[in-house]
């Protein structure tokens, strides 16, 4: 009997060990599944945010490309409107100067006295706002 004895606290404590074994991968799997929807709701937090963030954003905070051109290889006047100004950029060599700064024309629409479109290019606008800023007409003269 000792050896029937012996089978059976064998096979009990077999079952014991693998019964740990399936508490073991429980626990794991249930830890898994707690992690997964912990990062479920973190990525759901973060895109709520970012799409509640960008609509209470005015887009006066952020800056507006307004046309650039290339002066050599490496560098660029570019104008840049922010909060209802124009800044004039000089960019180049891992630098930013500001050449100018002027108020943003308060509509798009070309006014009657010097009719440029927005489909010219951007020399023929930087131009027009150079000329306008400096108090010069059209023709090159002195408002009158």
């Amino acid at each position: 009997m000792s050896e029937t004895a012996s089978s059976a606290s064998a096979t009990v404590d077999g079952l014991a060990s693998g019964g740990e074994a399936l508490m073991g991968m429980a626990t794991l799997g249930k830890t898994a599944a707690a992690l997964a929807l912990v990062l479920v709701v973190i990525l759901g937090c973060s895109l709520l945010l970012r799409r509640l963030g960008g609509a209470s954003r005015g887009q006066g905070h952020r800056p507006r490309l307004i046309g650039s051109t290339g002066i050599g290889h490496r560098e660029r006047v570019v104008i840049v409107e922010v909060e209802s100004t124009w800044l004039v950029l000089g960019v180049g060599g891992g630098q930013v100067n500001k050449l100018h700064e002027m108020p943003a024309p308060e509509s798009s629409a070309p006014d009657a006295e010097s009719p440029v479109s927005p489909d010219d290019g951007f020399a023929t606008r930087f131009a027009q706002a150079l000329r306008h800023n400096a108090g010069l007409g059209r023709n090159g003269r002195g408002r009158s």
